[in-house]
């Protein structure tokens, strides 16, 4: 069988996944509806249902595992709430006690910094609260591991809560200018 490969740019809104158990209350969004995929896709890694940003699905369970592994890099663009300072980055930098699934854990280091200039992204689905209601900053942090809602987790420990969450890159595979819910074929992933 011949794996196939895409990158694509998940919205607000939906699950990374294609089918879901739940008994829903109301439709959930699901990555099927984004394109017409073969039949054995996954999604590779997760993004929340409120995070953006670039995902990987593919046919292919090997490379699946390799891009989930401690190994590669993924790199996030991350609006806060209030305007960060240096300590608080130098503290993300170095790890922060973070909960998961009720027990204390420090992340590993990564990198992070302030950025400089407002990312631009498409217009997400549901607003944000604009700069009347506070200040608010953006920073990079590029992880290698991916334990759940750790970005946000690791803002809200230094007391800057995440407003926006875009995944930009993974490995060496970036979103680039992708737009909201566009999809690429790719002939492998690159990382």
């Amino acid at each position: 069988m011949q794996h196939r490969y895409f990158k694509i740019y998940k919205p607000y809104g939906y699950l990374s996944q294609f089918i879901t158990n739940e008994r829903p209350r109301k439709k959930k969004k699901l990555l099927g509806e984004l394109g017409d995929f073969p039949e054995e896709t996954m999604s590779v890694g997760r993004l929340d249902q409120d995070s953006e940003g670039l995902l990987f699905l593919t046919t292919d369970g090997k490379a699946s595992a390799e891009v989930n592994g401690n190994k590669i890099e993924k790199e996030y663009y991350v609006q806060l709430d209030g305007k960060i300072t240096h300590e608080a980055i130098e503290k993300i930098q170095l790890g922060v006690e973070i909960s998961i699934n009720g027990k204390s854990y420090k992340t590993l280091p990564c990198e992070a910094f302030i950025l400089e200039e407002r990312p631009v992204f498409p217009e997400r689905a549901k607003k944000i609260r604009d700069e009347r209601h506070g200040p608010t900053s953006w920073i990079s942090v590029t992880l290698v591991e991916g334990k759940f809602r750790q970005v946000k987790k690791m803002t809200a420990a230094i007391g800057f809560p995440t407003l926006r969450l875009v995944r930009i890159r993974i490995g060496n595979e970036h979103l680039n200018n992708m737009n909201a819910g566009e999809v690429i074929e790719l002939p492998a992933f690159s990382y």
